[in-house]
């Protein structure tokens, strides 16, 4: 597990914000429970519990300047 800043990476900064756009979009419209609050933890409970613990554990550098 990760304490601390996140390592930024550019490429995965703009990837993020280009192409799951569009993928997330259509996933939404097609699919009824998808993108809902609370459903990771039904789906992969293991994942949703370390993804929990990591938000809280590490900060990214635009964390800094707020």
């Amino acid at each position: 597990m990760k304490f601390g800043m996140r390592k930024p990476s550019l490429r995965k900064s703009i990837s993020a914000r280009t192409t799951g756009r569009a993928k997330r979009a259509l996933k939404k419209a097609l699919l009824p429970g998808y993108g809902k609050k609370g459903s990771g933890w039904l789906k992969n409970p293991k994942k949703a519990a370390y993804n929990k613990i990591y938000k809280k554990n590490t900060f990214s550098i635009k964390d800094l300047f707020k």
